[in-house]
Protein backbone atom coordinates (compact mmCIF):
# COMPACT_ATOMS: atom_id res chain seq x y z
CA UNK A 1 0.00 0.00 0.00
CA UNK A 2 1.37 3.39 -1.02
CA UNK A 3 1.89 5.90 1.69
CA UNK A 4 1.95 9.76 0.44
CA UNK A 5 1.63 12.24 3.44
CA UNK A 6 1.52 15.57 3.53
CA UNK A 7 5.08 16.57 5.09
CA UNK A 8 6.14 20.02 6.62
CA UNK A 9 9.38 21.27 8.61
CA UNK A 10 8.26 22.60 11.40
CA UNK A 11 11.39 25.42 12.01
CA UNK A 12 9.92 26.31 15.41
CA UNK A 13 12.06 22.88 16.19
CA UNK A 14 14.90 22.86 13.44
CA UNK A 15 17.76 23.52 12.78
CA UNK A 16 17.94 26.75 10.66
CA UNK A 17 19.02 24.86 7.19
CA UNK A 18 16.88 21.81 7.98
CA UNK A 19 15.22 20.17 5.36
CA UNK A 20 12.06 18.42 6.48
CA UNK A 21 12.71 14.23 6.61
CA UNK A 22 11.56 12.50 3.69
CA UNK A 23 9.01 10.12 4.30
CA UNK A 24 10.71 7.08 2.87
CA UNK A 25 13.15 7.65 6.05
CA UNK A 26 10.65 7.71 8.26
CA UNK A 27 9.13 4.70 6.83
CA UNK A 28 12.48 2.77 6.84
CA UNK A 29 13.04 3.37 10.94
CA UNK A 30 9.33 2.61 11.16
CA UNK A 31 10.66 -0.90 9.09
CA UNK A 32 13.48 -1.28 10.65
CA UNK A 33 11.71 -0.81 14.94
CA UNK A 34 11.34 -4.09 16.70
CA UNK A 35 10.38 -2.17 20.13
CA UNK A 36 7.78 0.33 20.45
CA UNK A 37 6.37 2.18 23.29
CA UNK A 38 2.92 2.84 23.04
CA UNK A 39 0.62 5.55 24.88
CA UNK A 40 -3.06 4.68 26.72
CA UNK A 41 -5.23 6.67 28.67
CA UNK A 42 -6.76 5.12 31.58
CA UNK A 43 -10.58 5.79 32.55
CA UNK A 44 -9.26 8.22 35.04
CA UNK A 45 -7.26 10.06 32.12
CA UNK A 46 -3.48 9.13 33.42
CA UNK A 47 -1.58 8.22 30.90
CA UNK A 48 -0.26 4.17 30.80
CA UNK A 49 3.48 3.71 29.01
CA UNK A 50 4.89 0.60 28.11
CA UNK A 51 7.17 -0.91 25.69
CA UNK A 52 6.70 -4.10 23.30
CA UNK A 53 7.10 -5.75 20.09
CA UNK A 54 5.25 -4.02 16.98
CA UNK A 55 5.72 -3.86 13.17
CA UNK A 56 4.92 -1.64 10.80
CA UNK A 57 3.50 -3.56 7.86
CA UNK A 58 1.31 -1.95 4.87
CA UNK A 59 0.93 1.43 6.54
CA UNK A 60 0.49 0.67 9.81
CA UNK A 61 1.57 -0.70 13.30
CA UNK A 62 0.07 -3.43 14.16
CA UNK A 63 0.91 -5.11 18.07
CA UNK A 64 -0.80 -7.37 20.48
CA UNK A 65 -1.76 -7.71 23.96
CA UNK A 66 -3.63 -9.49 26.09
CA UNK A 67 -7.39 -9.03 27.08
CA UNK A 68 -6.50 -9.11 30.70
CA UNK A 69 -3.55 -6.56 30.62
CA UNK A 70 -3.98 -2.48 31.24
CA UNK A 71 -3.17 -1.25 27.51
CA UNK A 72 -6.07 -3.75 26.36
CA UNK A 73 -8.35 -1.97 28.89
CA UNK A 74 -7.45 1.24 28.21
CA UNK A 75 -8.37 0.87 24.44
CA UNK A 76 -11.36 -0.71 25.01
CA UNK A 77 -12.83 2.84 26.88
CA UNK A 78 -10.39 5.21 24.30
CA UNK A 79 -8.74 4.15 20.81
CA UNK A 80 -6.20 6.80 20.54
CA UNK A 81 -2.74 5.63 21.05
CA UNK A 82 0.78 6.96 20.50
CA UNK A 83 3.53 4.80 19.02
CA UNK A 84 6.84 5.52 19.67
CA UNK A 85 10.00 4.60 18.44
CA UNK A 86 13.49 5.54 17.97
CA UNK A 87 17.04 5.80 20.32
CA UNK A 88 18.31 7.59 23.06
CA UNK A 89 21.03 8.99 21.50
CA UNK A 90 21.15 12.81 21.60
CA UNK A 91 23.33 13.20 18.74
CA UNK A 92 22.48 10.90 16.35
CA UNK A 93 18.92 8.97 14.64
CA UNK A 94 16.10 9.28 14.32
CA UNK A 95 13.05 9.14 16.60
CA UNK A 96 9.49 8.63 15.30
CA UNK A 97 5.84 8.96 16.72
CA UNK A 98 3.07 7.52 15.30
CA UNK A 99 -0.81 9.43 16.52
CA UNK A 100 -3.91 7.55 15.67
CA UNK A 101 -6.73 4.81 16.76
CA UNK A 102 -6.23 1.67 17.95
CA UNK A 103 -8.40 -0.86 15.93
CA UNK A 104 -8.86 -4.99 16.53
CA UNK A 105 -7.87 -6.75 13.33
CA UNK A 106 -9.39 -10.04 12.91
CA UNK A 107 -9.04 -10.50 9.79
CA UNK A 108 -7.16 -14.30 9.27
CA UNK A 109 -5.38 -13.60 6.12
CA UNK A 110 -3.39 -10.49 7.78
CA UNK A 111 -3.44 -12.21 11.26
CA UNK A 112 -1.28 -15.06 9.06
CA UNK A 113 0.62 -12.65 7.21
CA UNK A 114 1.36 -11.09 11.11
CA UNK A 115 2.49 -14.15 12.25
CA UNK A 116 4.81 -15.09 9.97
CA UNK A 117 6.41 -11.52 10.88
CA UNK A 118 6.53 -12.71 14.39
CA UNK A 119 8.04 -15.87 13.93
CA UNK A 120 10.82 -14.29 11.41
CA UNK A 121 11.41 -11.25 13.35
CA UNK A 122 11.54 -12.07 17.02
CA UNK A 123 11.40 -16.17 16.95
CA UNK A 124 7.92 -15.83 18.35
CA UNK A 125 5.51 -18.16 17.37
CA UNK A 126 1.59 -17.51 17.46
CA UNK A 127 -0.97 -19.93 15.83
CA UNK A 128 -3.76 -17.62 14.58
CA UNK A 129 -7.04 -18.98 15.99
CA UNK A 130 -10.39 -17.22 16.50
CA UNK A 131 -9.51 -14.14 14.65
CA UNK A 132 -6.30 -13.15 17.45
CA UNK A 133 -2.75 -14.93 18.12
CA UNK A 134 -2.99 -17.77 20.17
CA UNK A 135 0.43 -18.85 22.45
CA UNK A 136 0.25 -22.32 23.58
CA UNK A 137 1.83 -21.10 26.75
CA UNK A 138 0.38 -17.32 27.28
CA UNK A 139 -2.99 -17.62 25.69
CA UNK A 140 -4.78 -15.41 23.26
CA UNK A 141 -3.94 -12.10 22.42
CA UNK A 142 -6.16 -10.07 20.08
CA UNK A 143 -3.31 -8.13 17.53
CA UNK A 144 -3.98 -4.25 16.88
CA UNK A 145 -3.72 -1.61 14.10
CA UNK A 146 -2.97 1.27 14.42
CA UNK A 147 -3.14 3.42 10.84
CA UNK A 148 -1.46 6.98 11.17
CA UNK A 149 -3.28 10.34 11.23
CA UNK A 150 -0.19 11.88 11.90
CA UNK A 151 3.52 10.91 12.30
CA UNK A 152 6.17 13.16 13.36
CA UNK A 153 10.07 12.24 13.26
CA UNK A 154 12.81 14.05 14.95
CA UNK A 155 16.27 14.31 12.98
CA UNK A 156 19.21 14.41 15.38
CA UNK A 157 22.69 15.01 14.22
CA UNK A 158 24.15 17.44 12.46
CA UNK A 159 21.11 18.85 11.58
CA UNK A 160 18.15 18.91 14.18
CA UNK A 161 14.36 18.61 12.35
CA UNK A 162 10.99 17.80 13.39
CA UNK A 163 9.15 16.78 10.54
CA UNK A 164 5.79 16.60 10.75
CA UNK A 165 3.35 13.95 8.05
CA UNK A 166 -0.54 14.35 7.97
CA UNK A 167 -2.16 10.98 6.25
CA UNK A 168 -5.40 11.27 4.86
CA UNK A 169 -8.58 9.10 5.55
CA UNK A 170 -8.53 6.72 3.21
CA UNK A 171 -11.77 4.74 4.44
CA UNK A 172 -9.81 1.80 3.89
CA UNK A 173 -11.84 -0.89 6.08
CA UNK A 174 -10.29 -2.69 9.08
Amino acid sequence: MAINPVTKLDPRFSSSDAQAVPWSEADAALNRAEIFWVTTVRADGRPHVVPLLAVWHQGAVYFSTGAEEQKYKNIAANPHVVMTTGNNVYRQGLDVVVEGEAVQTKNEALLQALAAIWQERFDWTFEVRNGVFHDPEGGDAPMFEVRPTKVLAFGRGEKFTQTRYRFPDTGVAR
